[in-house]
This record gives C-alpha cells, sequence and structure tokens, in this order.
C-alpha cells in the first residue's frame, strides 16, 4: 500500500503541476496587456534596453515551447506567445529574455547548469541500468553507482531551480520598468510566472523523493550484507 501511495505521489506531483501552468497560462491569454504589445514586441523591447542587439527573438513550433537559446542567441517564443497581445504572452517573453540577460551577465547558476547538462544527459539514462543491475544482482557497489550518476541528473533539477526564479524575478522587473505592463497587471503576470515555476519545483521534488528512496534501499542493503 505504502508503494502504491508513494507512485500515485510521483505521478500527481507533476502532473498537479502541468495543470496548473496550463490552466493560468490559458486564463491569462486570453487578457490583453493595456499597452497592447506582441510577445515578439516585448522581447525586442527588453533586448534592446539591456544592449542586446544581437540576440534575435524568433517565432518557433509547439505549446508553451518558448525558450531562450544560449548557443545561437536566440529567444524562441511559441506562435500564440509571439503575436500575441496577452499578459501570459508578455510574462513568458520577459522571463525568456531573463535568460538572455543572465547569460550576458554570466550568472553562475546558469553557467552551472550549462555545465552539467551534458553530464546530466548521459548520468540519468544509465543510472538506472546500474541500479537494476545491483538489485538483481545484490551487487551493492553497482546500485551505489547508479545513485551516484541519478544524483548528477537531480543535482541539475536542482540548480534549475535558481536560474528559472531568477529569471522570473529579472522579467517582472523588465516589465514594469519598460511600462509594458501596469501596476494592475503585475499581479495577472506574476501569477503566470509562478505557475510556470512549479513545473520546475515539481520535477525537482519528484527528483529528490526518488533519490532518498534508493538511498534508502541502498543502506538497507548493507544493513543485510
Amino acid at each position: 500500500m505504502g508503494y502504491l501511495i508513494y507512485f500515485l505521489l510521483l505521478m500527481i506531483i507533476p502532473i498537479w503541476a502541468q495543470m496548473k501552468v496550463k490552466s493560468t497560462y490559458n486564463k491569462f491569454s486570453k487578457v490583453p496587456t493595456s499597452t497592447g504589445v506582441t510577445g515578439a514586441e516585448v522581447a525586442r523591447r527588453i533586448l534592446d534596453e539591456n544592449g542586446l542587439y544581437n540576440v534575435k527573438v524568433l517565432e518557433t513550433n509547439g505549446f508553451l515551447s518558448d525558450h531562450y537559446n544560449p548557443m545561437t542567441k536566440t529567444v524562441n517564443l511559441s506562435t500564440d506567445n509571439y503575436h500575441g497581445h496577452s499578459i501570459a504572452g508578455a510574462a513568458v517573453a520577459a522571463h525568456e529574455v531573463g535568460h538572455a540577460i543572465q547569460d550576458k551577465e554570466a550568472y553562475a547558476f546558469l553557467r552551472f547548469r550549462h555545465a552539467l547538462v551534458p553530464v546530466a544527459n548521459w548520468s540519468s539514462n544509465l543510472s538506472w541500468i546500474f541500479i537494476l543491475i545491483g538489485i538483481f544482482t545484490t551487487m551493492t557497489s553497482m546500485y551505489l553507482l547508479g545513485i551516484i550518476l541519478m544524483a548528477a541528473g537531480v543535482l541539475f533539477q536542482l540548480v534549475t531551480l535558481p536560474v528559472e526564479f531568477n529569471a522570473s524575478s529579472r522579467a517582472m522587473d523588465q516589465l514594469v520598468s519598460s511600462g509594458i505592463i501596469r501596476n494592475s497587471e503585475e499581479r495577472e503576470a506574476k501569477k503566470v510566472l509562478s505557475a510556470a515555476a512549479m513545473t520546475y519545483v515539481a520535477a525537482a521534488s519528484v527528483a529528490v523523493i526518488e533519490l532518498l528512496r534508493l538511498i534508502l534501499i541502498y543502506t538497507g542493503m548493507q544493513s543485510d550484507d
């Protein structure tokens, strides 16, 4: 019964976060900004105000596929946000520009996250192989290696949190200081950014919980030896 509750929590937490961000985004994507600017215009204005003339603003396909690419120096906005005039689109565009500003300023957590990307990618894929080998062969050394590899992926999730929260904080500052949104619209923009941040919090929480469970299993395996 305990394991059933555990696995249900692992599924419910990220699903709840995704539902939260989608419902909040859908709500405020229907609310236009008082200034009537598009997401593309928001991104371009904030970039120019911060001297990032070399960063391009591009349209990309997909729902909430918005992202900043540090390799190509591009802010990529989904179609609705690129062309739309909503508070949600303005908040998302400003958030992605927040990452561009972090990149320009060599924000420590962003640089650390970039350095972790290749490690996290292969370690996450390999970790379960060693964990399963350790379980079926009762080789605790293999199991421990799997835990260490998984910990690298968890570290990536944790480092992502300050990067995303900082980008959202920068976004709000830029939206207000540039006059893109009025004081009365700040609350709505914050709701959009906070809901989006919950997806990262949920992912990190699930990753930490799973890592702790595996560590407890390893401790039990050690006790049995």
